[in-house]
């Protein structure tokens, strides 16, 4: 893969321009870090979530950015993805926050990575497993029931702190609708809350050190400021962008997206009325116009399901938009309203371009799903 970086704008070519390709712009990664900062109290430690490839920016170089501006807490979902991380020479705490197989606690050790303990029986597993002590977050479940032991399994938790060959150094739960404005959804995020600061309160009379607490994802965060913990988990709301769109909520905290996705012009051709266009015919001129074919399709992360939503696109700082389906390998614009445009002009799906500014939220809301699916699928092919 080539790669390429403008340093005065400080921005990260991912892919080469000849095709298709995505940017980052760290200026604004680290925009968005000290904004969401600001909203952490003063001993809750910024804990970077860079699963799925950093959401499709690229885990290596984000990372290694995070560690240079002074992020020193991670959190990914496999222990693969915590391997390559310290590989590359990423220093500081790493969470795997999903299931890492007993078989495999040498390998934790050997990294000196931070296993979730996905319940009490997987927390035995790696006691009896692990040739040396691991360090473990033991998961809640305060209501997600996705992983973690039950809250109210107080005596099971209990026991888990006189294992050998376990070092728990922390206890976290996941909030499932903190995204949420909903009256229900809101008590139900109380309850958690309370639940979870329960169950460590009793720990702690047990005479059991439950280590360093973290609730709070970024809309736990963005929409439950106040609660004192340990580590934020910042996901969505550090690569700028939300999961669906809340014009209010990014007056209130003004994050800067970090992506941008390009591609370019091959040709363009004239159509006349009654012409259709793509497979599929389900696009059909009805005037004459101007068509450009563009080097970008599903197989390159675009969802299939954008064709026939309009899509818009920046072709020299004016909106186009997608006609025809999308297909594997390319997608078709129209460019009536850009007489000035050419084959080899940048067409830009994400991003700005002139006073124009195209975001994930509103792709992802045309596709029918949230930005953090969205971002995760654009693993752009080698040219």
């Amino acid at each position: 893969m080539i790669t390429k970086i403008n340093s005065d704008a400080m921005i990260f070519r991912l892919m080469p321009e000849q095709r298709a390709w995505k940017e980052l712009n760290y200026e604004n990664l680290k925009w968005n870090v000290e904004k969401l900062k600001e909203l952490l109290p003063e001993h809750c430690a910024f804990m970077a979530v860079v699963k799925a490839d950093a959401y499709g920016h690229g885990a290596l170089p984000v990372s290694s950015y995070l560690n240079r501006i002074g992020v020193r807490a991670f959190a990914v979902a496999t222990l693969q993805e915590s391997i390559a991380l310290r590989k590359a020479g990423i220093q500081g705490e790493i969470l795997i926050m999903g299931y890492t197989p007993p078989q495999d606690a040498c390998l934790l050790t050997a990294n000196d990575l931070i296993q979730t303990a996905a319940d009490c029986a997987h927390a035995r597993a790696l006691n009896a497993a692990a040739p040396y002590p691991v360090k473990v977050h033991l998961k809640i479940d305060t209501g997600m029931h996705r992983l973690g032991e039950r809250a109210e399994h107080i005596d099971a938790l209990a026991s888990l702190f006189s294992l050998p060959r376990l070092r728990i150094l922390g206890m976290y739960s996941h909030l499932c609708v903190a995204d949420s404005q909903e009256i229900d959804d809101i008590l139900f995020t109380r309850v958690q809350i309370s639940s979870f600061l329960r169950t460590a309160e009793i720990l702690r009379e047990k005479g059991c050190d439950p280590g360093k607490l973290h609730l709070q994802s970024s809309y736990g965060v963005l929409n439950y400021p106040g609660l004192s913990m340990d580590y934020a988990r910042f996901g969505i709301a550090m690569y700028g962008v939300l999961s669906s769109p809340d014009s209010q909520l990014l007056e209130r905290v003004p994050l800067r997206p970090v992506l941008s996705l390009h591609a370019r012009i091959a040709t363009i051709r004239d159509l006349h009325p009654g012409e259709t266009v793509s497979y599929g015919r389900h696009f059909r001129a009805e005037a004459p116009m101007r068509a450009a074919t563009v080097t970008i399709g599903y197989a390159d992360g675009l969802p299939r399901s954008l064709s026939g939503t309009e899509l818009p696109a920046l072709v020299r700082g004016r909106r186009a938009h997608v006609i025809g389906n999308i297909c594997m390998d390319q997608l078709i614009i129209d460019v009536t309203g850009i007489p000035e445009a050419r084959p080899g002009d940048v067409v830009t799906f994400l991003g700005t371009d002139g006073n124009q500014t195209l975001r994930a939220e509103e792709m992802a809301e045309k596709a029918g799903t949230i930005t953090n699916e969205l971002l995760c699928r654009l693993h752009l092919r080698k040219q």
